[in-house]
């Protein structure tokens, strides 16, 4: 990874792309810092601390975010709500003709269904905001701008209006990067956030080291197990399933064509975190609708009754653990549903005269690639499963629950970390290597 920055860096070209992506990344850090006025700092973090605990949405924001939530930022929602719209568009695709009409009309219907991303973005937001104001609201962290007489209500609609503009910022920096820079800009964003969150909880355990000697092997035991998870991570997210294809040697005129051997590469964990995503997302919306009605903080009716069942305490964090592991199952072939698709894929074998060994063309390929295709995804789909679960629970087990290390790190925001790190590493070798090609031709 170092070599490979070096090298980029050799190049004017790709050193500017570098540049300006960590320029951007620069800009979105800084907004995460940026207070919103109207919300009281000290209501706010006692509502935040109390809340996040029992608030899974709260904890997903605040991860995706860098801590943007915590310190009442412009960028306090983050890039969650492109990320959900995003995915619903995806999903949407296969559900509604037009939309699929679009997928396969080029660049063109690219372009439209960036655009009815972008309003489903704005939507997203809106909601997400009012959800959150609310919330605040409720617990005294909307505060008079302008003197007593300035009205609550207008003070939260002006942060409401605040943190919409900064979601959808968010997502504007976001595409400069994937269209100026190297990279998915979205990704990398996600990705600087939990590393920023991440930093924040090593410092916040390292300074209570002093104070605690036993804190000192709480942290050596801990990061034990990021180096194994990391370690399993790499190794599945570049496991692949190659399928062999031969094409039949073919004569026309004076010149042969064919006879070459390839393979059909199909990862395990082809749908990388996104069945994740979703279903965090899916499984913490009735917390965004309850946050929105008293009481705010989970601790009496139906509110009490929900973080319960579906929360971080009692019952609640098995069963929560088998819907969300329920859940990344069903999105994970829906996925590979949705991203490789045998019949097509058989068809096109056929017609440029290839075939895989002991396998004949046509319906037989098709039965062949879906079979291994639904195997294939059931162990990607155990592997998400597994890493958005098992090292959370194991976590809390081990450590106790208010450490800053559980709230800075997780499995699944280790997943990203490793995906978004890998994916960038190839981004940079591909550009090396376009270059090269063309020094070669010059």
């Amino acid at each position: 990874m170092l070599q490979t920055l070096l090298n980029a860096f050799k190049n004017k070209d790709i050193r500017r792309k570098i540049l300006i992506t960590f320029g951007l990344l620069f800009i979105y850090r800084v907004g995460c810092y940026i207070p919103i006025p109207g919300i009281s700092l000290e209501v706010y973090n006692i509502v935040n601390a109390t809340g996040a605990q029992e608030n899974t949405m709260l904890m997903l924001l605040s991860s995706l975010s860098g801590g943007a939530l915590a310190n009442g930022a412009l960028f306090a929602i983050g890039i969650a709500p492109y990320i959900n719209a995003s995915i619903i568009i995806q999903l949407l695709t296969v559900a509604i003709p037009k939309l699929e009409q679009w997928s396969k009309q080029g660049d063109e219907g690219k372009r439209k269904i960036n655009i009815t991303t972008r309003i489903v973005t704005l939507g997203l937001a809106m909601a997400q905001a009012a959800g959150i104001v609310v919330n605040w609201a409720q617990n005294g962290g909307i505060y008079a701008i302008f003197g007593e007489a300035t009205p609550i209500p207008l003070v939260a609609v002006f942060v409401g209006v605040i943190l919409v503009a900064g979601a959808m910022l968010t997502m504007w920096i976001g595409e400069r990067i994937t269209e100026l820079g190297i990279g998915n800009g979205i990704s990398l964003l996600i990705f600087v956030g939990i590393l920023s969150s991440a930093g924040l909880a090593i410092i916040a355990m390292a300074q209570s080291v002093s104070t605690d000697d036993t804190v000192v092997w709480q942290i050596i035991g801990f990061f034990a197990m990021v180096i194994l998870i990391f370690a399993f991570i790499v190794f599945i997210d570049s496991a692949e399933r190659r399928i062999p294809i031969q094409y039949a040697k073919q004569i026309k005129g004076r010149k042969q064509y064919g006879g070459q051997s390839t393979f059909i590469p199909i990862k395990i964990n082809a749908a990388g975190v996104l069945p994740i995503i979703f279903a965090n997302a899916l499984i913490s919306f009735p917390q965004l609708i309850m946050s929105m009605f008293p009481p705010a903080d989970f601790s009496a009716g139906y509110g009490a009754f929900y973080a319960w069942w579906q929360g971080n305490m009692g019952v609640g964090a098995w069963l929560y653990s088998i819907l969300v592991g329920l859940l990344i199952l069903f999105f994970s072939y829906f996925y590979a549903q949705i991203q490789f698709k045998p019949e097509e894929v058989a068809r096109n074998i056929q017609q440029y005269g290839g075939f895989i060994p002991g396998i004949r063309p046509g319906k037989p390929t098709q039965e062949y690639l879906t079979r291994v295709t639904r195997r294939i995804t059931f162990w990607g789909a155990l592997f998400l499963a597994f890493i958005a679960i098992v090292p959370s629970l194991i976590f809390l087990i081990v450590f106790k629950q208010g450490s800053p290390l559980l709230n800075g790190f997780s499995a699944t925001g280790m997943l990203i970390v490793v995906s978004v790190a890998l994916e960038f590493e190839k981004q940079l070798q591909s550009q090396l290597m376009m270059k090269q090609y063309k020094g070669f031709l010059k």
